[in-house]
């Protein structure tokens, strides 16, 4: 039997046009299902979109073997 498992997920992200919560949702989705996330960091650039820090937690499956072991 999986059990589910918070982690905690650091994420650099480039800001694209549109939603910006649908963006980061997305990104998160890749590594579970996520309980909370913060924009933690901006960096703007020069020519090109803003870079955003995320911090967030996600709960995922885990991972049979390494449940056993």
């Amino acid at each position: 039997m999986s059990r589910s498992q918070l982690r905690p997920v650091l994420l650099q992200l480039e800001r694209q046009s549109g939603s910006l919560r649908s963006q980061i949702e997305a990104a998160l989705a890749a590594h579970g299902t996520p309980l909370r996330w913060a924009i933690t960091a901006v960096q703007q650039r020069a020519d090109h979109p803003a870079l955003l820090q995320i911090e967030a937690v996600v709960l995922s499956a885990g991972d049979r073997q390494q449940d056993e072991a």
